[in-house]
């Protein structure tokens, strides 16, 4: 049994759509908010950084900005400008060159950002509302790195139909960054969340009110990127918890298992829901798994024990590590020989250079760093 890795169900191969992942590892969306002022471009410290972690079945980027309307954050990349593409093509073949696997996340924040971001313009959402909390601007506001939200506006039903075109245009601009394939965002509290959550959404048009109608920026968000690159490398990722801003939803396990259910049949890649700790949300995740059609992936505080249960007993198909994977770039050796493993640096998790980002030890007590 010596050959045998430790949690073996996490080293099963897994088709993704049209992506076969050799185990079912995978990296989680991890901002890190290291892109080029101003630009929001990736540098050649990005390509070192994804590559060290491209033995994961499945590279998931850190959240990337499908427009200037759609940025809450300083320093997080983008994939709608030519320079974005150009920057991103590195990353990309440098993943491929090491045998690895890469989706871009596609992410608009919504109300989950700041007017410095949008040359004084309010940030806009499903509804008027002002998220709790306080917007991470950097260097760009007097008072930063952080300040209040300020409150966002609701957009009209023109300008959805836009925002929705944005997501086609980032999606075709990720495939011609070199991506596998892209992941849609509507989780974690961010603008497609703001439309799902009833305690953001109150509009009276086709956009609010029932489940069926909050749920359709989802859904028409996650078809414009299926027409521009083919169901099968898309995957979606959703939240039943609590999100960004302090929005929450009245009634998850009806809402997130109706956005579950209306992904099917589409033929995705995957779906991908992030878990908390309390057990009723668990239960929606549950539910979800039950809903939805295809691979399913899980993500939020897992061990890589408590992953291979979940795998082993049917609840998900593969396992997302976020903060593992920040602090160990070879988390796949280190899960096969259970262990040792890195802790990761909270200081450094956003902003800065290599330090905390490139170079974690690996598993022969070397680091792999890139000045």
């Amino acid at each position: 049994m010596a050959d045998v890795p430790a949690h073996a169900p996490l080293f099963k191969e897994l088709k993704l759509g049209g992506t076969t992942a050799p185990n079912r590892i995978v990296m989680a969306p991890l901002t890190r908010a290291r892109s080029t002022p101003g630009e929001n471009v990736q540098t050649d410290l990005h390509a070192v950084y994804y590559s060290q972690r491209a033995g994961a079945g499945l590279v998931i980027t850190e959240a990337t900005n499908i427009s200037r309307q759609g940025q809450g954050y300083a320093w997080t990349p983008g994939i709608f400008s030519d320079a974005q593409v150009d920057g991103w093509k590195p990353v990309t073949d440098a993943v491929h060159a090491a045998g690895g696997r890469i989706f871009c996340q596609l992410w608009h924040v919504g109300a989950i950002s700041h007017n410095v971001f949008h040359d004084g313009a309010a940030p806009v959402s499903s509804s008027v509302w002002t998220p709790k909390g306080e917007a991470f601007v950097g260097d760009l506001h007097p008072d930063g790195p952080t300040v209040p939200h300020p409150e966002a506006r609701a957009l009209t039903v023109d300008e959805i139909a836009g925002v929705i075109e944005d997501y086609r245009h980032a999606a075709k601009c990720a495939d011609k960054a070199g991506f596998d394939g892209v992941e849609f965002h509507g989780a974690n509290g961010y603008l497609i969340d703001q439309f799902l959550r009833s305690s953001v959404n109150t509009r009276d048009d086709q956009y609010g009110g029932s489940v069926e109608n909050r749920v359709r920026l989802l859904v028409e968000g996650v078809d414009a990127v299926i027409d521009a690159l083919g169901a099968d490398r898309v995957g979606v990722r959703l939240s039943p918890a609590g999100g960004a801003g302090g929005s929450k939803d009245d009634n998850p396990m009806e809402t997130y298992v109706a956005a579950a259910k209306a992904l099917s049949g589409k033929g995705l890649a995957y779906l991908h829901v992030v878990r908390s700790g309390e057990p009723e949300n668990t239960k929606v995740v549950d539910a979800m798994r039950k809903a939805f059609d295809g691979p399913f992936i899980v993500n939020g505080g897992f061990t890589p024990e408590e992953a291979a249960q979940w795998i082993e007993d049917g609840r998900a198909d593969a396992v997302a590590f976020g903060k593992l994977y920040i602090a160990n770039p070879d988390l796949i050796k280190r899960i096969a020989m259970d262990g040792p493993y890195n802790d990761p640096n909270p200081d450094t998790f956003y902003g800065g250079g290599a330090k905390g980002y490139t170079d974690y030890p690996i598993m022969d007590g070397t680091a792999q760093a890139a000045e």
